[in-house]
């Protein structure tokens, strides 16, 4: 009998840890099976496709990780499919040089109507414009002029009162190099950007944030960023405007893509893309109003006053001449 009992009882326990086995088995399955998602957008944006996400059926299936527009490209370039992720969204001009390089993304299996033409493993999500920013409050307490240009911030009345992004760490420094080298060529691009950052002093920032957050803080008066997030601010009453700059508003587009790793591709990688670019856009319209898809409009008192387009596609050769350019000018 007590044979019996221990072997019921040897039996019962078998039973729940083969119960608790499965369980724990599951609970890494599920795990093993979300969708790693890798992704440099800012948080408007990773907002928006997570709201897209988890609205449709996709809540708790996937893993979001962001990262800084260089590390990411960095970890695209050298690692290529062994790339954790089943699915980024990323600077679109680096998503091009990574699959040059690696041949590393999946063509997208659903229609992808943009106003331009698009690589067919991409599809964008964003596009992000900059603009000269300004806090109001200093800008009067220290009696600067309202600059008009980026030329205008080269001046040494503005010594010390001004942060830009440096483009080493983030794309956003990307649209001012654009916009100078557009507008004057290489060689003046350059000295003007010297005197710029001569200016700025200590406040060449890593982050493409950065100049916004110390325009809010009062540290600087002006700072040159991204146009969505000074418009944001200044709807929101903080004493925060911006200038569009006479140069041009140019832009950079980041786009999802989804990683081919062959048989072990995540199925639900492309579905989850599907969902990005089919429920995200109407919401990241409120906050990048430039017009991407056909059909798609939006609020012309958020436009730009001048968008422009670099001249040259935008490749990541083009990236790393103007990281050199910026170098340079650092002296």
């Amino acid at each position: 009998m007590n044979v019996k009992k221990l072997l019921a009882l040897a039996l019962s326990g078998a039973m729940c840890l083969s119960a608790l086995t499965a369980c724990t088995s599951s609970s890494a399955g599920g795990s093993g099976d979300q969708v790693v998602i890798y992704s440099n957008a800012d948080e408007e944006a990773v907002t928006a496709m997570q709201n897209a996400l988890d609205n449709n059926g996709y809540k708790g299936k996937y893993i979001f990780q962001t990262y800084g527009t260089s590390e990411l490209g960095g970890k695209l370039m050298a690692e290529g499919t062994n790339l954790e992720a089943d699915l980024v969204t990323m600077s679109t001009f680096y998503l091009q040089s990574a699959q040059d390089q690696n041949a590393m993304f999946l063509p997208l299996t659903f229609e992808v109507n943009t106003l331009t033409q698009v690589p067919d493993y991409t599809a964008p999500i964003t596009a992000q414009e900059g603009a000269i920013i300004l806090n109001t409050e200093l800008m009067k307490s220290e009696g600067l002029p309202t600059p008009t240009s980026l030329k205008d911030l080269a001046d040494p009345v503005y010594a010390g009162h001004i942060a830009v992004t440096d483009i080493q760490s983030s794309s956003t420094a990307w649209l001012l190099i654009q916009a100078l080298v557009d507008a004057y060529g290489e060689e003046e691009a350059q000295e003007i950007l010297a005197a710029i950052y001569e200016n700025c002093g200590a406040h060449i920032e890593t982050s493409g944030s950065g100049p916004l957050k110390l325009c809010r803080a009062g540290e600087v008066a002006i700072g040159f960023g991204l146009r969505h997030q000074a418009v944001a601010d200044k709807a929101d009453g903080l004493p925060i405007d911006y200038v569009d700059p006479a140069e041009g508003n140019f832009s950079l587009t980041e786009s999802v893509a989804v990683l081919d790793k062959g048989d072990n591709t995540n199925p639900l990688a492309m579905e989850m893309a599907q969902c990005i670019i089919e429920n995200v856009r109407e919401e990241l319209l409120q906050t990048y109003p430039n017009p991407l898809y056909e059909g798609e409009t939006s609020d012309s008192a958020h436009k730009s006053a001048n968008p422009q387009v670099f001249d040259e596609p935008l490749t990541l050769e083009l990236f790393q001449a103007h990281q050199e350019l910026s170098e340079a000018a650092k002296g």
